[in-house]
């Protein structure tokens, strides 16, 4: 699976998660452990790219605020057949903490970072002829 997106953001960096999730119908009857199932989202598979490492991990780059920039990353592998009536919902968001330490927006050293370096960033997804962004996900028959 590859995530390639055209992002733009109003601040120098940002973390670009995207995640592949198993919509059960909402149909479906029965539970697990007491938990009804129908419309139930199961993670399949989910990674997490810092903006600033998107070029190289060994040279990262800030953005240039309101620039549209690719951004494309791998995910790992994962064998997962959706079964009939099976829904695939694809969420791109730009945060995953707590299972991912929070970027401060900024292009600054993120472990030193101070409490007042933290700031909110304005993150675009571009999906047009010049800008196509895409998920690109294998598919067996």
């Amino acid at each position: 699976m590859t995530a390639d997106l055209w992002i733009s953001l109003s601040t120098t960096d940002a973390d670009v998660v995207v995640k592949l999730i198993d919509v059960f119908p909402d149909t479906l009857s029965g539970s697990s452990n007491g938990v009804p199932m129908g419309g139930y989202q199961m993670l399949v598979r989910g990674e997490i790219m810092r903006g600033r490492f998107r070029n190289s991990f060994e040279k990262p780059e800030a953005f240039v605020p309101g620039q549209p920039t690719r951004v494309r990353f791998e995910l790992p592998d994962v064998a997962h057949s959706f079964l009939p009536g099976h829904r695939l919902m694809i969420q791109v968001q730009s945060s995953w903490f707590p299972l991912a330490d929070r970027n401060p927006q900024q292009f600054i050293d993120i472990y030193h970072a101070k409490d007042e370096d933290f700031i909110p960033t304005n993150i675009k997804v571009f999906h047009s002829k010049q800008y196509p962004s895409a998920v690109i996900l294998p598919v067996r028959p």
